[in-house]
């Protein structure tokens, strides 16, 4: 049976979460354009170089990334995803545990879903 593209992105952002887990930036980089954005919870935006250096230097890392609750709108070569997402770990050594509206925008380059910009919202009280 061949996936529809919800079920391909749900199955690609279910791998993304298990690449963050396993703090493998080569593996994230996978996942994400070469210019992808990312807008995080304090509204500082990052770009991918940055977040990928972060990974790697080990001042950023995940020991939970779960994503559910999958909202998906394809336009063509365009996708959206909104999931409410769980987000644990360490930044510059403090520990971090999130609950999140996630937003992605994803494109097909090259027969490939890659996500181009990502948003994260706080859910209040969860």
């Amino acid at each position: 049976m061949n996936e529809t593209t919800e079920q391909e992105l749900k199955r690609i952002s279910t791998e993304w979460d298990r690449a963050m887990v396993a703090n493998d930036a080569d593996e994230i980089a996978r996942y994400v354009t070469d210019d992808w954005v990312l807008i995080g919870t304090d509204g500082n935006v990052g770009s991918r170089d940055d977040f990928l250096d972060l990974v790697r230097s080990g001042e950023l890392s995940h020991d939970v990334m779960d994503s559910s609750d999958f909202r998906i709108r394809v336009y063509g070569d365009a996708a959206l995803l909104v999931a409410r997402g769980v987000s644990g770990g360490k930044f510059r050594g403090e520990t971090f545990h999130l609950v999140e509206r996630v937003s992605c925008m994803f494109v097909r380059q090259n027969g490939q879903w890659r996500c181009a910009s990502t948003h994260l919202s706080e859910i209040a009280g969860e």
